[in-house]
């Protein structure tokens, strides 16, 4: 296994490694030496060049956002989308994975897609863990808000399940907090949403 966590045991895929350390010794990796990682649920995040790989998802993570993103689908109107786990790329050297994200239809461009734009976006959504509590509370949404995504939902189970909303105020381009939601969320927008969370505060006991 290489230090990227991708390796088939070839020698083009040595050395692709090999010319990826390089690189990222040297400035970091190029948009074009991201797109070439092969795909994969290992796949990493790209911050500035530099490769960050997710640290991996437990059972209360997985059933947060399956139900949650299950949720949004049904409510979600015809002309947006709603999937998991897709990456957004926000700039050339700035790729996330979100645990939830809302597009819309006319972009998923079929079975296939597998990456989006900013503009593409409606709506991402991330789980909040002890080692990803600063990336997904400051650097995260920043990064979605300088590049348009209209609403940011931060999903936090540290003491009980909370969802904090933000939308962009479109005269500072930043994400202001729209509400608070423990048992339901009730939203006017980016569509009318009520969703009950009793079911994602029982999945905190897995």
């Amino acid at each position: 296994m290489s230090e990227h966590g991708f390796d088939d045991g070839s020698p083009d895929h040595e050395d692709s490694h090999a010319r990826i350390r390089h690189d990222v010794a040297h400035g970091g990796m190029t948009a074009a030496e991201y797109d070439a990682l092969p795909e994969g649920h290992l796949r990493p995040e790209l911050i500035d060049g530099v490769l960050h790989i997710p640290p991996g998802r437990d059972a209360t993570h997985q059933t947060l956002t399956a139900l949650l993103a299950a949720d949004l689908f049904q409510s979600a109107p015809v002309d947006i989308g709603v999937t998991q786990a897709v990456e957004i790329r926000l700039a050339p050297n700035l790729r996330y994975i979100p645990d939830i994200l809302a597009v819309r239809v006319n972009t998923l461009g079929g079975k296939d897609r597998h990456q989006f734009d900013a503009h593409e976006v409606v709506l991402v959504g991330e789980v909040v863990s002890p080692t990803t509590r600063s990336m997904d509370r400051i650097l995260k949404p920043r990064h979605y808000a300088e590049y348009g995504v209209p609403w940011f939902w931060r999903i936090e189970t540290e003491d009980g399940l909370l969802v904090t909303a933000h939308e962009i105020d479109p005269t500072t381009g930043i994400y202001v907090e729209s509400g608070k939601f423990t048992d339901r969320i009730t939203l006017d927008a980016p569509w009318p949403i009520d969703l009950d969370l009793t079911p994602l505060v029982r999945a905190l006991d897995l």
